[in-house]
């Protein structure tokens, strides 16, 4: 199967590079000094997910009750710890073989820009050297709704001007193949729960394989 797109669209955490075990252990933290009980089951939940809305359902295991107050407070503390683990990453954790397909797509002349939920896109981007490549970037600081909403992907096809139908979005998480179909674009999926969940248009063997069907 082919598809004629105009622009690609890419979710960041597990598509471009991996950030989960910095999200894990942030998450961990926070959890073991609160007393509740996080593993990464609960983890996988949280993929595709806001921050806050990651919070409520870390906390759907708390025995206290907390002011919207504290819960903004266990965010910030959350967001600290995993930006200091994230200054651990460099362009070394791009790997080979999302580089080259990367720069191919480019030099076929399809527009490549990111739809993350994650307010800290900018800052990864920048630490795989990442930071001026995309021709947009749409993230967790441009949006009210995080998926399975299609508001990001919206607004990514929106600032590089392809109209929906016209893309293909790339992602690892069953919400964000929601928010893709949700967005009227072509879904497809690699690694994670979005895998074989049913409402993806294809399944992806590997980032490259996005040279063989676009």
């Amino acid at each position: 199967m082919k598809f004629e797109k105009k622009a690609v669209i890419f979710d960041l955490d597990g598509v471009i590079c991996f950030t989960d075990k910095y999200h894990y252990q942030a998450w961990k933290a926070l959890a073991d000094r609160l007393g509740i009980y996080f593993d990464e089951k609960i983890n996988d939940r949280l993929r595709g997910v806001s921050r806050m809305a990651s919070l409520e359902i870390i906390l759907e295991r708390a025995t206290e009750t907390y002011t919207e107050e504290q819960k903004e407070a266990f965010a910030t503390e959350k967001n600290d710890t995993y930006r200091d683990l994230l200054k651990n990453m460099s362009p070394a954790d791009l790997t080979d073989e999302v580089k080259d397909t990367l720069n191919e797509l480019r030099n076929r002349g399809y527009k490549l820009s990111i739809g993350s939920s994650s307010k800290n896109t900018k800052f990864i981007l920048g630490q795989l050297g990442l930071g001026d490549f995309f021709d947009a970037i749409a993230d967790g600081t441009d949006i009210t709704h995080s998926k399975p909403d299609p508001e990001v992907f919206l607004k990514s096809a929106a600032k590089i001007g392809i109209d929906p139908a016209d893309c293909a979005v790339v992602e690892d998480a069953k919400a964000g193949i929601e928010a893709a179909k949700a967005g009227g674009m072509t879904a497809l999926a690699l690694f994670g729960d979005a895998k074989g969940c049913g409402m993806e248009d294809y399944d992806l063997t590997s980032f490259s394989d996005l040279l063989n069907i676009l």
